[in-house]
């Protein structure tokens, strides 16, 4: 859905087939951001309802080759009690929040000076060093999980920031966008969109047989050295 989203107003520019130019492109994008993010609250609500029903179909083929009470005491015996309550998740989760806010002001500041610097293409900081960085304890709790065996939960964190990113914020940013009158559109240009759309394909592929080895692990590390390396020669038109 995120890259339909994405990939439609991009490939409408660059054809150069707008009915209307210039309008079309942010009427189909303002469009695409109601659509996607419509979708994005019915998979929370359907996450929601079904969470047991899921929980149960990941859990089917434990349960149908062994004991089903002595799966339960492992997976009693495996859940570790919570170090804080809700409510202090929930203050220390908005103290978070508002730091890296502040935080994040300075940093968009200094990636132009610091492109210039180095010499290296602004892209490249936002798209691969930047990710590397910010996205540190998605990755450490994923491979945390990942060493307990539980690559569902695993999956959940990588997959489910990119989820949030492309099918929630871009399109919420256009949708403020048109509300305060400010012409946001979903095109990233021709060759952001393309990779995006190769590297979710290649995910997809990857995940298909529902199974993991290191064989699939170095293909997929691989294919992040490559989108690294079309970045570090790409320039952003607009720039």
């Amino acid at each position: 859905m995120a890259v339909m989203g994405l990939l439609f107003p991009a490939s409408l520019h660059s054809t150069g087939t707008e009915v209307h130019l210039g309008v079309s492109e942010l009427a189909l994008s303002r469009v695409s951001s109601c659509v996607l993010l419509l979708a994005y609250v019915a998979s929370i609500i359907f996450q929601l309802k079904n969470i047991k029903h899921l929980e149960g179909n990941q859990h089917g083929e434990i349960l149908y080759s062994g004991d089903q009470d002595q799966d339960q005491d492992q997976d009693q015996e495996g859940e570790a009690p919570p170090e804080i309550s809700k409510w202090e998740s929930v203050i220390w989760l908005g103290i978070t929040a508002a730091a890296i806010s502040i935080l994040s002001e300075y940093l968009v500041d200094a990636i132009e000076g610091t492109s210039l610097a180095w010499g290296v293409p602004v892209a490249f900081i936002s798209v691969i060093l930047l990710p590397i960085g910010g996205n540190t304890a998605a990755v450490t709790t994923s491979v945390m999980f990942a060493m307990k065996d539980k690559l569902d939960v695993s999956l959940g964190v990588a997959i489910g920031s990119s989820t949030q990113i492309s099918m929630f914020i871009i399109p919420f940013c256009v949708v403020v966008g048109w509300i305060f009158g400010r012409p946001v559109d979903l095109n990233f240009q021709l060759f952001e969109t393309a990779t995006l759309f190769m590297t979710v394909l290649f995910v997809a592929f990857m995940m298909q047989e529902g199974t993991s080895n290191y064989f699939k692990g170095l293909m997929l590390l691989f294919c992040y050295v490559l989108v690294a390396a079309s970045y570090f020669v790409h320039e952003d038109p607009s720039s």
